[in-house]
């Protein structure tokens, strides 16, 4: 993921952490696979480079690096995706999004609980254009509704979905206001993949940056309990280890650890 790099005057300073995935560009010569089942993580980085070989699982960026653009190799990194040999708890093809909350400083902001012609029901009431919880709400599930529709995913529903969260991109200085812009994308996220399987919603972030942005979450958010990426280690014998971490928030448990190495993001998926 071109992150962390995993990828306005209403916003705090963009506080740059570890290398997640994504924003670290792939070399071109990867270094020897090991023989465990690993995967990797891919998005516009990547665009033009040559991709890993034989990655157990893949996921790859929709986004291009801010919320509301698209990656241009998409189609042909889902391609590459598709090729994944499988063998572990995750599914052979994920996705990941970058995600923001500009407020006002954005290119576009909400100023009522309707989008594409969908009225959205809104837990913190209605939005009228103010940066508030009710239009950072809507803001998070405008942007995955795009990310869903208008990027060039099919079959949007029968994938799982990373939200990746990192300091690089804009957000409020007030947690509370980007808890409510990553509880809308995970209320759009969750409805289009219900009852499916291998599909749903998690979060990718490192510790420190999770804090940072979203504080403490509270047990009755929709963020509570999603599973969590965790980023930062240097090797895979770190992935593993963060493998046993906290999840971030409250009753989640660490499903993937990515780690870096020659350049390349890898992944691993948790026992």
């Amino acid at each position: 993921m071109a992150r962390f790099g995993m990828k306005m005057a209403c916003t705090f300073l963009a506080l740059i952490g570890l290398s997640l995935a994504g924003m670290a560009p792939a070399a071109a010569a990867a270094p020897t696979r090991t023989t465990d089942l690993v995967g990797n993580d891919v998005s516009w980085p990547q665009c033009g480079k040559t991709l890993p070989a034989g990655q157990a699982f893949a996921i790859v960026g929709v986004t291009g690096g801010l919320a509301n653009n698209t990656n241009p190799c998409l189609a042909q990194q889902l391609v590459w995706a598709a090729g994944s040999t499988g063998g572990t708890a995750q599914p052979k093809v994920a996705l990941y999004v970058n995600t923001a909350n500009p407020g006002l400083a954005g290119s576009w902001w909400p100023s009522s609980n309707s989008y594409a012609g969908t009225q959205v029901a809104n837990p913190y009431g209605t939005c009228g254009g103010g940066v508030d919880l009710a239009c950072s709400y809507m803001y998070g599930y405008a942007k995955a509704y795009d990310d869903a529709t208008i990027r060039g995913v099919n079959n949007p529903g029968n994938y799982f979905w990373w939200l990746d969260v990192e300091t690089g991109n804009s957000w409020q200085t007030n947690t509370a206001l980007n808890r409510a812009d990553l509880e809308g994308m995970v209320a759009y996220f969750t409805r289009i993949t219900s009852g499916a399987a291998g599909t749903g919603v998690g979060i990718y972030s490192t510790v420190n940056q999770w804090a940072i942005i979203a504080g403490t979450v509270p047990v009755g958010s929709p963020l509570a309990g999603l599973p969590s990426w965790l980023a930062g280690a240097k090797t895979l014998r770190g992935a593993k280890s963060n493998c046993s971490s906290p999840g971030l928030t409250s009753g989640s448990q660490v499903s993937v650890t990515q780690y870096v190495a020659a350049g390349v993001d890898y992944d691993y998926s948790c026992p």
